[in-house]
């Protein structure tokens, strides 16, 4: 556990109680906690939420770094099929791997089309501790071109 280290009690020996460290990332999307403050998230929230901006930020949508984000949202007016779910594949795992290749490792992408829906499951190793995660996201897709 992280933390602060109070290095004496209070009769002089040290002491190696631990305070934990609050989260030091907003939550994002933007939300209040129930107190009215702006909601923290833990580093694992941190993680999926850089994973959530790339998927669904549209290259050219950041005026200052234009070449940002995933084509992601275009795959919604495109017709569901294997195809699209293979383009989308490869799409996401390189898109991660460039933008966030200091913070996770992909381990595995994989994209299903059920219905009017893509589901992308993202297995990756955080590269703070090791840790391995599996995170599902489902966006719509077309059902015509």
């Amino acid at each position: 556990m992280t933390g602060i280290v109070y290095p004496e009690a209070l009769d002089g020996r040290r002491a190696s109680v631990t305070r934990p460290e609050p989260p030091r990332f907003l939550d994002a999307p933007l939300v209040f906690d129930d107190r009215g403050r702006a909601a923290r998230a833990d580093d694992e929230g941190h993680v999926r939420d850089l994973i959530r901006a790339v998927l669904f930020t549209e290259p050219g949508e950041r005026p200052n770094r234009p070449e940002f984000g995933c084509a992601l949202k275009t795959m919604v007016f495109l017709p569901n099929s294997d195809a699209l779910a293979a383009a989308t594949r490869a799409l996401v795992h390189v898109a991660l791997q460039e933008w966030l290749a200091l913070e996770i490792l992909v381990e595995a992408v994989d994209v299903q089309a059920v219905e009017s829906e893509l589901r992308i499951t993202i297995v990756y190793q955080r590269r703070a501790d090791g840790s391995r995660h599996r995170d599902v996201i489902a966006t719509r897709a077309g059902t015509g071109g």
